[in-house]
């Protein structure tokens, strides 16, 4: 059986096994095996068996509510992720624990990072771009971390980030600076050229092929040396002071308004506030809700509604609604991730203070 009534065809099977995983064609052959009810909508949920690998799955299994107890929550907690709340306000608001959205949280992030890759430019780039490190910290401010964000200049499209540990800097009191040594004996001090791997990574990945780039940053020393690692690239390097006026004149305003809008958008990374990441695994998770939001669903402009970032680049005709971006399950194993991004949905980015933080092996619910 290779077609079935209404809306309830499985597109492909599920088991990242089967050789009908990831190219079905019309010689995969599958069969109805009853319904099961359950509490949610919808009420009925028809079950199906592969007649290749014979692996038992249903609708269900290709929705993002898959193996969620409250899927009403997907949605709004999407929502509120960019609304500036915090885990716990979200939580007391729909009458749910923490965890429950941490967890939603979590499966938010991964999805749309799945979604960006799918739908990011991958050929050259056509647009000058813009670099800028994005700082914040994770568990206590004596872990800082820096996001490095690259956006195009005309289009503002979120084109991705990696992230560093950084070393507590600044002016610190003694006690503090004894605190600092104490840590850094206990778990180790950060590369002091992350940054500089960090930023060189980020453009390899979103620039794997040899061509021509005009880039602009600040003065940031360590960006040189990251360009020297890219031999395949021809990079123009432009600098702009990062004391200038922060207008639309300014040359790297794209990510200046890219920088203005996380925080406004994320409690997690303002700068005097209790809702802070405690693993940066979680503010990584949370970063790519905001940048699937920012590319594919808000317009450009608040008061003229007019064409979202992936609409300027041509990637899109309309801008996302919520509704479409969760309607179908994205599965890794169908998705090529870049290896620096597939850290980032395993969740194999460790925070030093946390070292048993949990990984993403999630058999049931990927």
């Amino acid at each position: 059986m290779t077609t079935a009534l209404g809306s309830a065809t499985p597109p492909f099977c599920p088991n990242p096994g089967c050789v009908h995983h990831r190219a079905p064609g019309t010689c995969w052959r599958w069969v109805r095996n009853g319904r099961f009810s359950r509490l949610s909508t919808p009420r009925r949920v028809q079950r199906y068996q592969c007649r290749a690998c014979r692996r038992h799955f249903s609708d269900q299994t290709f929705r993002t509510t898959y193996w969620l107890r409250r899927p009403d929550l997907l949605p709004r907690i999407f929502h509120r992720l960019l609304g500036c709340s915090g885990f716990r306000q979200i939580a007391r608001e729909f009458a749910a624990s923490p965890q429950t959205v941490a967890t939603h949280a979590a499966r938010l992030g991964r999805h749309c990072l799945l979604f960006h890759e799918l739908h990011r430019p991958h050929g050259p780039f056509t647009e000058p771009v813009v670099l800028d490190g994005f700082e914040s910290f994770e568990f206590s401010q004596f872990h800082p971390t820096r996001y490095h964000v690259c956006a195009g200049q005309r289009s503002h499209f979120f084109y991705g980030y990696t992230d560093s540990e950084l070393r507590r800097s600044g002016r610190m009191t003694e006690a503090q600076k004894r605190h600092r040594l104490r840590l850094e004996v206990r778990l180790g001090r950060p590369d002091p050229r992350s940054s500089e791997t960090e930023v060189s990574e980020l453009l390899r990945l979103l620039a794997p092929q040899r061509q021509e780039l005009v880039l602009h940053s600040d003065e940031h020393t360590g960006y040189p040396r990251a360009l020297m690692r890219l031999r395949h690239l021809t990079v123009t390097h432009r600098t702009t002071r990062s004391r200038a006026a922060r207008t639309p004149a300014n040359p790297l305003w794209a990510i200046n308004l890219l920088d203005l809008l996380i925080r406004h958008s994320s409690a997690n990374h303002k700068r005097e506030t209790i809702a802070f990441s405690k693993r940066r695994q979680s503010a990584i998770e949370r970063l790519w809700v905001l940048l699937v939001w920012r590319n594919y669903l808000k317009s450009f402009s608040e008061r003229k509604h007019d064409a979202t970032p992936a609409m300027r680049l041509g990637l899109l005709e309309r801008p996302l609604l919520v509704a479409e971006l969760l309607r179908h399950r994205l599965f890794p194993s169908r998705v090529r991730l870049p290896a620096r991004w597939a850290r980032y949905y395993w969740r194999e980015v460790a925070t030093r203070a946390i070292p048993a933080g949990r990984q993403h092996r999630c058999v049931m619910a990927r």
